[in-house]
C-alpha cells in the first residue's frame, strides 16, 4: 500500500516466441479477432495493419512495448509473465482447492490449463473454440471474449503449502500427491501478524491463478475458462476482482494512486533493472528445490480500508500517516515526488519511514497490487481497499520481517485491516510449447 514497500520491480524479459507458429498449426482454434467477420472488414483491415506494424517492432527490437494494449505479452519465457511485466489495469485473482485425490487427474488439469493459458494470452479461443463445437456438446470456450484482443493478458500460477501437505483428521500432515519432500522451505505458513482479522474463506488455497489484463472481461474470461476446465479436479476457494493498479513497473509512466488518494510505487524497480530482480525477486540456483529456480514467492493480502474514517481525517494527519504530500507525492524534506526521502523529517511512525529500504537493511519486495470495491458491508460502509500482491526471493526474509515491523508500529494501521491472506510458490516460466505448469515439480 505504500510507495516504499513497493520497493523495486522490473520488467520481465520476453522469452521464446511461439505464438505465430502455433496459430498457423492446423486444427488450432482461430484468433478471437477473426470472428469479427466481414461485417467489420474495415476495422479488421486496420487491425491487420496495426498487427503488422507490431510484428515488425517485435522483430526489430527485443524491447517490446509491453505497455501497448495491442501487443500481446509473451507467454513463454524464463520467468512467468505477470510478475515483473508492466502492470495492467485490471485483475481477477482466484485461489483453488484441489478436490481430487488423483495425482494423474491433477497433472492432466495442469496440462490443459497450460494449453488454455497459452491460447488466451495470445488472443485465441480455448480448444476448438465456439465455432468448432459439436451442437450436442458445450463449446470449449465460453465465448464472452469473442472479438476482443488479448489486452495484455497474463496468467501466473502459484502452488500453496496445502498442495504439498494438509492436516488429516488426526491433525497430522498428509502428503496428498507425493510432493511433500519437494516443498520449498521458503513456502511457509505465514505467521499471524498484529492486527490481523483473517477470514478463512478468503485465505489460503492449494493453487492460485493471477489474471491481469487491460480489459476486465478478458481477465474474467480467463479465470472462468480455467475454472471450467478444472471442474471435478479443483474448484475456486475464493477470488478477488481488482481495478486501478497501485504500483507500476514503468517509472516513466505516471505513478498510480491508491484508494486513499496517495501515489503508490514511486520507487519501484525500473523495467530494465534486471540486477535488482535477480537480487530481490527471482529464486537463485541452490536456494531450494531445483523446480523453483527462476521462480518467485507470492504473498496475497486483502487489506480493508476504513474509508469513511480516512475521509474525515484532516489533510495534515493523512500526510503525516504516509510521510508524503498528497497532491504532489513528495516525501517530507523534498519538493518533487521522486526526491530522495529524508526519513528523519518524517514522523517516526509514518508508513514511508517504516517501510523504506533504508529502515530495513535494504529489504525490498516487488509489488503489483490493485484497488477493490466490493459493495458495502451491510452497515453503509464501503467494502473497499487494496488487494496487495508482493513477489520476493524468500518470503521469510522479505515480507514477513517487513510486515511484522509495520503491523506493530505503522500509523496507517488506524485506517486499515488485513482480512485475507495467502502464500504461493510461483515456478519459473514455460520455455516452449509442449511444456506445462508444474512439470518440473511433478516430474
Amino acid at each position: 500500500m505504500d510507495s516504499e514497500r513497493d520497493s523495486q520491480q522490473a520488467e520481465q524479459q520476453p522469452g521464446p516466441q511461439a505464438k505465430e507458429q502455433a496459430e498457423q498449426q492446423p486444427g488450432r482454434a482461430p484468433s478471437r479477432r477473426s470472428v469479427i467477420g466481414w461485417a467489420g472488414a474495415g476495422v479488421a483491415l486496420g487491425a491487420a495493419v496495426t498487427g503488422s506494424v507490431a510484428a515488425a517492432v517485435r522483430s526489430e527490437s527485443k524491447a517490446v512495448q509491453l505497455t501497448d494494449s495491442t501487443v500481446d505479452i509473451p507467454f513463454y519465457g524464463d520467468h512467468q509473465a505477470g510478475i515483473a511485466t508492466p502492470v495492467q489495469d485490471r485483475l481477477h485473482f482466484a485461489a483453488f482447492d484441489v478436490t481430487t485425490t488423483s495425482r494423474d487427474a491433477l497433472v492432466r488439469m495442469l496440462k490443459e490449463w497450460t494449453k488454455a493459458a497459452a491460447a488466451m494470452t495470445g488472443g485465441r479461443e480455448v480448444g476448438t473454440g465456439t465455432a468448432g463445437a459439436l451442437p450436442e456438446a458445450p463449446p470449449d470456450d465460453t465465448g464472452e471474449a469473442l472479438g476482443l484482443p488479448a489486452s495484455r493478458l497474463t496468467l501466473t500460477i502459484g502452488f500453496g503449502p496445502t498442495l504439498f501437505e494438509k492436516p488429516g483428521p488426526d491433525g497430522q500432515p498428509v502428503d496428498r500427491f507425493g510432493l511433500a519432500a519437494r516443498r520449498p522451505e521458503a513456502l511457509v505458513e505465514l505467521p499471524r501478524f498484529a492486527g490481523d482479522s483473517l477470514d478463512p474463506a478468503r485465505s489460503g488455497g492449494d493453487l492460485c491463478i493471477q489474471a491481469c489484463a487491460d480489459d476486465p472481461q478478458v481477465a474474467v474470461h480467463a479465470i472462468r475458462n480455467l475454472a471450467r476446465i478444472a471442474m471435478g479436479t479443483a474448484s475456486i476457494r475464493w477470488s478477488q476482482l481488482g481495478f486501478g493498479k497501485t504500483s507500476s513497473t514503468t517509472p516513466e509512466a505516471q505513478t498510480p494512486r491508491n484508494m486513499m488518494g496517495f501515489k503508490d510505487g514511486t520507487h519501484n524497480i525500473a523495467g530494465t533493472d534486471t540486477a535488482a530482480l535477480d537480487r530481490h525477486v527471482w529464486v537463485a540456483p541452490g536456494e531450494g528445490p531445483e523446480w523453483m529456480t527462476g521462480g518467485s514467492y507470492l504473498v496475497a493480502r486483502r487489506i480493508r480500508m476504513h474509508i469513511e474514517t480516512w475521509d474525515r481525517s484532516p489533510l495534515k494527519d493523512q500526510e503525516d500517516t504516509f510521510g508524503r504530500t498528497k497532491a504532489e507525492g513528495a516525501p517530507y524534506g523534498g519538493q518533487k515526488e521522486r526526491d530522495t526521502p529524508d526519513l528523519a523529517a518524517m514522523p517516526a511512525k509514518s508508513h514511508v519511514r517504516l517501510a523504506h529500504p533504508d529502515s530495513n537493511d535494504g529489504l525490498m519486495i516487488l509489488r503489483r497490487g490493485f484497488s477493490f470495491t466490493d459493495g458495502t458491508d451491510g452497515l453503509g460502509r464501503l467494502d473497499a481497499g487494496l488487494f496487495f500482491l508482493a513477489y520476493q526471493r524468500d518470503t521469510r526474509k522479505a515480507f514477513v520481517p517487513l510486515q511484522q515491523r509495520l503491523a506493530s508500529h505503522d500509523a496507517l494501521n488506524e485506517y486499515i485491516q488485513h482480512v485475507g491472506s495467502a502464500h504461493f510458490a510461483c515456478p519459473p516460466g514455460i520455455r516452449k510449447p509442449g511444456e506445462w505448469w508444474g512439470q518440473a515439480l511433478f516430474g
